[in-house]
């Protein structure tokens, strides 16, 4: 969960996430959009397949990125557990 957390404070990750809610695109698409260099591209990218956000798929010479929903779904699991455990205070 720390890493997913980690990934999530940084705003061009939250903006990678964002643009993959609506459709995978290649490593070289999301690069276009951003004015930093693609080795910067890439760094985002491995830190959010590294937290489990981002999938991840070899297609010919390209590689394209996917949302992982399975993650999202267990981070807001633990959203709702928190919110029902302080609602509870012992």
């Amino acid at each position: 969960m720390n890493d997913v957390f980690k990934a999530l404070s940084d705003p061009t990750r939250r903006k990678i996430l964002h643009m993959l809610k609506e459709k995978e695109m290649c490593a070289g698409d999301i690069s276009d959009i951003f004015d930093i260099s693609k080795p910067s591209i890439s760094h985002h990218l491995n830190i959010l397949t590294q937290a489990g956000l981002v999938l991840r798929e070899k297609k010919g010479q390209n590689v394209y990125y996917s949302l992982n929903t399975t993650v999202f779904q267990e981070v807001l699991q633990w959203f709702f557990d928190f919110k029902k455990r302080g609602d509870h205070v012992d």
